[in-house]
């Protein structure tokens, strides 16, 4: 096996630029190029000294989990704030949770202001690996640089650490010596900015390696640690390696950071001053929808509906409507645009015409819709941002096919006839834009 733990100082191993005249900020005039990171558990980078320094002044902090359900789950994010807690005794730790299942930085980079920086964190991590492992490295740049961005931007002492969980796959990677192209692709921006990462792939696949570990099964073996029964989310003992590769480098991080102390602030602040990629998703923001933008029959989403929690993650302004014909139309300036949506067992199907052009059906449903969940209805990509442009979202007086999720049920015939999985109901959260809605 080609995978060592590298114990040298080093420690945890936006799409536009509509802000860079703005913040007298330029683009490297280095080309980006994609490269293969070399596996590494922990890279220390420029560390986190405002973070240490509080923990040794007896503060109390903030730490935020940005991610996906890995991070979601009652595991490493509950483990790591425990454990915090017991270690540094003097301080008190409180966890921001914005987590949540399914998605990636294209969703987190534009709900990071709402779900993260209003509550003024003093450390963020971030864990997008595995859900964006399916996405371009140029766009991972993009997402992840915005990530990073909009931190430093909202206040330039709060910390930052990627971690990189596993899923199954990702050993073949690691087995050869290289990691996996979405770490690969973060690592490029934690360079860039002396971010700390840390790999949790690597002791999973060490200790699958020394036949000690099991990364996928039903039941566990005897004298194995069984890692998950679905290859991406890990058991108890799992998540217990993640806590254990944090909470060790955490040690060594202080240690390190007496003996040399990480770069002044300055140095970070010189870093905004030039971006990794100029097209990046620093300007990515939830804008709420207006009530003047809205036609047809729609109305607040009621404090005593079963759909409330949603609340919580696309504000207090989230509109709903279930008759054909209802109407959301707004212009914008700007490059992307969509809105921050719910699919579900009963949700519509809609049509959007974007500058005169008109497609779909676009349903609200697909083959997990058992169950409500946050999702993304994407409008356009790729637009002039100098250009004024005007979407129209009309509710379909057709439902979509519920036959998607038929394989999911005991009896698909009867229970698709059920009212759970009829209607055309439509939840619409914020506008998702780089750029601006213009009034």
């Amino acid at each position: 096996m080609s995978i060592t733990k590298v114990s040298s100082l080093s420690f945890l191993s936006l799409c536009i630029a509509l802000l860079i005249g703005a913040f007298n900020v330029c683009s490297s005039d280095e080309p980006r190029e994609f490269k293969e990171a070399v596996p590494q558990m922990e890279r220390y980078r420029d560390g986190i000294p405002h973070f240490l320094a509080k923990v040794a002044n007896k503060e109390d902090l903030k730490i935020a989990y940005l991610g996906g359900s890995i991070t979601a789950a009652d595991g490493w994010r509950v483990q790591t704030l425990a454990k915090f807690n017991e270690q540094y005794s003097d301080s008190k730790f409180t966890e921001i949770n914005a987590a949540i299942g399914g998605t990636g930085s294209d969703l987190g980079v534009y709900r990071q202001e709402f779900d993260v920086l209003r509550h003024k964190p003093d450390l963020v991590f971030v864990e997008f690996c595995v859900n964006d492992g399916g996405t371009q490295p140029e766009r991972i740049w993009r997402q992840m640089e915005g990530i990073v961005r909009q931190i430093w931007r909202h206040d330039i002492e709060t910390d930052i650490v990627f971690v990189y969980t596993f899923c199954v796959g990702h050993e073949n990677a690691y087995l050869s010596g290289k990691c996996p192209r979405s770490v690969s692709a973060m690592e490029q921006i934690a360079d860039f900015y002396g971010i700390p990462s840390l790999d949790f792939n690597i002791p999973v696949v060490q200790l699958h390696e020394k036949d000690k570990l099991t990364y996928k099964a039903d039941v566990a073996e005897e004298g194995k640690l069984l890692f998950s029964t679905d290859g991406v989310h890990p058991l108890k003992e799992g998540h217990e390696i993640y806590t254990d590769v944090v909470c060790s480098a955490f040690r060594s991080m202080r240690v390190k950071n007496a003996d040399s102390p990480y770069p002044a602030p300055e140095t970070r602040q010189a870093k905004l001053e030039k971006t990794f990629v100029a097209d990046n998703y620093e300007n990515a923001k939830l804008t709420p929808i207006k009530e003047s933008q809205l036609s047809g029959n729609w109305s607040p989403l009621p404090a005593d509906s079963p759909l409330s929690w949603i609340k919580s993650r696309l504000g207090d302004v989230v509109y709903e409507s279930d008759a054909p014909g209802s109407k959301l139309t707004f212009k914008f300036k700007g490059s992307h645009v969509a809105i921050y949506d719910v699919l579900g067992p009963n949700g519509g199907q809609v049509w959007v015409t974007l500058d005169g052009q008109k497609r779909g059906p676009i349903a609200r449903f697909d083959s997990y819709c058992t169950y409500h969940r946050l999702a993304t209805l994407v409008l356009g990509v790729g637009l002039d941002p100098n250009v004024e442009h005007e979407v129209t979202v009309e509710i379909d007086a057709e439902q979509p096919d519920r036959q998607p999720v038929a394989f999911r049920l005991q009896d698909p015939e009867k229970e698709l006839a059920e009212p759970k999985y009829q209607g055309h109901n439509v939840w619409f959260g914020p506008i998702m834009i780089i750029g601006d809605v213009v009034d």
